[in-house]
C-alpha cells in the first residue's frame, strides 16, 4: 500500500497529491525544515529571554522564562513562542506573557529571495504603527519591539531606558514645533553586545502582546457550529464594519505597504506585500515585483498581478496537466487582461486607495462570547489597495474561492447581510460626523506623514480640486463592485490557483450574455497570451511529466 507523507498539517497520499494544483514536492520538504528550525530556536532559549528583557526594560533576563516546546504556537507562516514575565512592571498589562513571533524562513521564500522574512517583519511593524497612530479605536495587540535578521532592533518608546526616553520625547516635541514629521513610537535601540553576538542568524522577530483567555477566543473556534445564529453574526458584522469604516476613512494616494525605516519613520515605500507574493516566491517562482515598487494607478497594479499569474504558469512544474489545460489557462489569463477596463471605474484609476487587512480570516479575529471583536492579530500582509478591491470576507459561507464562485447565490445572501449592517453603521457615523471629502484633512497627522512619504502630488486632491466626484460611502462602493463584477475580478487576481475557476464561472459569463456563440474562445485567445505560446506549451508538458515521475518516487510508487 502506498505510504502517506507528512505535511505541516496532517498527511497526504499519492492519490491526493497527484491531483493537487500546488507544488506538493516542494511542500513535502516543510516538515524536515520545520523540525530543523524549531530545534535551532530551542537552542536559543537564553538569547530569547535576554532579548525580551531588553525590549521590556527589565533588570535581568532571569525575569523571563521561555515556554516549553509543547506550548509553542505555529501556523502556516509564523512561529509564536510564549515568554512568561515573572515580575511585570507595566500594571496595565492584562497578563504576564508576551509572544516572541518569528516568520518561518522556509515558508516566506528567504532561500529564493533573501530578505523576504525581514520584509514581512518591517511591513507588519509598519501596519502596527499606522493603525496605532490613525485608528486607535481598532483593537490590536501591543507591539513591544521588533528586529530584522541583520540585527536592527527597535523598541517601543514607552519601554526605553529613562534617559533615552526623555531624549526621544524632547526630540519629538521639537520636530512637531518645527512642523517636521515625527518618527513612530518605535525607536532604534540596539541590545548590548553580549546579547547581539548570540542573535538568531537569518531570522528577525516581532515581540507582541499575548492575548489572554479572558480577552477573547479565536472566531475559528466557534464559527463552524454557531455561524447560523443571526444574533452572533450581527454582532460580528457590526464590529467588523466599524473596523473597516475606521481604516478606510483615510484615503491614500498610492498602492504599497507601510514600513518603518532605519530611523523609525513610517514610509509607504514597500511593494504591496501579500501572501500570494511570498507564497509564490517561496516556491521559487519570480514575481518581478521589486521590494521598493509602489503603484499610482489601479491598472498598473492589476497588470503586475496578472504578470505574476503568468509567471506561475511558466515556472511552476505542475502548472498545467495537458495541452487542453494549457489552452484553458492561457485563454483565461489573456481575457483577464482585456476585461480589466470593464470592471474598474476610470475616475478611480488614481485612487483613492485604502489600507486593507488581507489576511483577516477567522483565526486572526478574537471575539467575546457574543462575537463582539476584542482583538485582531497577525497584521501581516496588510497593504494599500484600490478601494474597489475591498471585499466582504470570502469565508462567510465556509467555502473555498472556487466554491463560492460556483455557488454565488448562497454567498450573496451573507454578503448582502454584511453590507446592510455596514450601511447602517455608516449612517451612524455620518450622523455624528457629516461626510467630508474622501481625502484626509490636510491638517491631520496622517496627511502630514503621507505628504512626507509620497513625492508625487496627491492624486485624490487633484481629482477633488478638478471637480471629479465619486461615491465615498464604503457600503455603496462595495455594493457597486459586486454588481459590476469587480468583486470577482479582484478575487481572481488574489488567487493564483483559483483565478481560472472564478474567471470561467463569474467573469466570462458577464460577456457571454452578449455573445453566446463562443465556441472558438480557446482556439483564438491563447495565441495572444505570449509570443512564445507555441514554445512554452511543449516545455510545460515536459515539466509536468518530470514532476509526475518525481512525485511517484517521493511516494515510493513504481511504474
Amino acid at each position: 500500500m502506498p505510504k502517506a507523507r507528512p505535511l505541516l498539517r496532517g498527511e497526504i497520499t499519492y492519490s491526493t497529491a497527484k491531483t493537487e494544483e500546488v507544488n506538493v514536492l516542494h511542500r513535502l520538504r516543510y516538515p524536515d525544515q520545520r523540525d530543523e528550525f524549531f530545534a535551532y530556536i530551542l537552542e536559543k532559549r537564553n538569547w530569547i529571554e535576554a532579548v525580551v528583557a531588553h525590549h521590556l526594560n527589565l533588570e535581568s533576563p532571569n525575569q523571563c522564562r521561555m515556554a516549553d516546546f509543547g506550548n509553542w504556537q505555529h501556523g502556516s507562516f509564523n512561529l509564536c513562542v510564549p515568554v512568561n514575565v515573572n515580575t511585570w512592571k507595566q500594571k496595565q498589562q492584562p497578563g504576564n506573557c508576551v509572544l516572541f513571533r518569528l516568520p518561518l524562513p522556509y515558508r516566506v521564500g528567504d532561500a529564493f529571495r533573501p530578505g523576504n522574512g525581514d520584509e514581512k517583519i518591517r511591513c507588519e511593524a509598519g501596519t502596527y504603527a499606522w493603525l496605532e497612530q490613525n485608528c486607535p479605536d481598532i483593537p490590536i495587540p501591543r507591539l513591544y519591539g521588533f528586529a530584522t535578521s541583520t540585527g536592527e532592533t527597535f523598541t517601543r518608546l514607552q519601554n526605553l531606558p529613562f534617559l533615552t526616553r526623555c531624549f526621544e520625547y524632547i526630540r519629538r516635541k521639537l520636530l512637531a514645533v518645527l512642523g517636521k514629521p515625527t518618527p513612530t513610537q518605535y525607536v532604534r535601540h540596539q541590545p548590548p553586545s553580549s546579547i547581539s553576538s548570540d542573535q538568531i542568524m537569518g531570522s528577525g522577530y516581532l515581540l507582541i502582546e499575548y492575548i489572554e483567555e479572558e480577552q477573547g477566543e479565536m472566531l475559528s473556534n466557534s464559527w463552524p457550529e454557531k455561524h447560523m445564529e443571526a444574533r452572533l453574526r450581527m454582532n460580528l458584522f457590526r464590529s467588523l464594519s466599524r473596523i473597516l469604516l475606521s481604516i478606510t476613512r483615510i484615503r491614500l494616494s498610492k498602492i504599497g505597504s507601510f514600513v518603518i525605516d532605519r530611523s523609525g519613520f513610517l514610509r509607504l515605500a514597500n511593494r504591496p506585500l501579500s501572501l500570494e507574493i511570498q507564497d509564490l516566491e517561496n516556491e521559487e517562482i519570480p514575481t518581478s515585483i521589486p521590494r521598493g515598487c509602489t503603484y499610482s494607478t489601479v491598472d498598473s497594479y492589476a497588470t503586475a498581478l496578472l504578470h505574476m499569474h503568468d509567471s506561475r504558469l511558466r515556472h511552476q512544474p505542475n502548472a498545467i496537466n495537458d495541452l487542453e489545460d494549457y489552452l484553458y489557462q492561457t485563454s483565461a489569463l489573456t481575457a483577464m487582461r482585456t476585461a480589466f477596463p470593464s470592471f474598474f471605474r476610470s475616475e478611480l484609476r488614481h485612487g483613492p486607495f485604502v489600507l486593507m487587512l488581507t489576511d483577516l480570516h477567522q483565526s486572526n479575529i478574537f471575539v467575546d462570547k457574543d462575537w463582539h471583536i476584542t482583538c485582531l492579530v497577525d497584521l501581516e500582509w496588510a497593504c494599500t489597495r484600490p478601494i474597489e478591491m475591498l471585499r466582504t470576507p470570502t469565508w462567510l459561507t465556509n467555502k473555498a474561492v472556487d466554491e463560492i464562485a460556483e455557488e454565488a447565490e448562497e454567498y450573496d445572501i451573507r454578503r448582502r447581510e454584511f453590507i446592510n449592517v455596514l450601511a447602517a453603521e455608516e449612517q451612524k457615523v455620518e450622523a455624528v460626523h457629516p461626510q467630508q471629502p474622501s481625502t484626509t484633512p490636510k491638517g491631520s497627522w496622517a496627511m502630514r506623514a503621507v505628504d512626507e512619504i509620497i513625492e508625487t502630488p496627491d492624486a485624490c486632491d487633484e481629482m477633488y480640486a478638478a471637480g471629479v466626484t465619486y461615491e465615498t460611502r464604503l457600503s455603496t462602493i462595495m455594493k457597486e463592485s459586486w454588481e459590476s463584477g469587480a468583486f470577482w475580478y479582484s478575487l481572481a487576481l488574489a488567487s493564483p490557483t483559483g483565478l481560472f475557476s472564478v474567471f470561467y464561472k463569474q467573469v466570462q459569463p458577464r460577456f457571454l450574455r452578449y455573445c453566446p456563440d463562443h465556441d472558438g474562445f480557446q482556439q483564438v485567445m491563447p495565441w495572444y497570451w505570449s509570443q512564445d505560446f507555441v514554445k512554452i506549451g511543449p516545455r510545460k508538458i515536459a515539466d509536468k511529466t518530470d514532476y509526475d515521475l518525481r512525485l511517484k518516487e517521493a511516494f515510493g510508487i513504481e511504474d
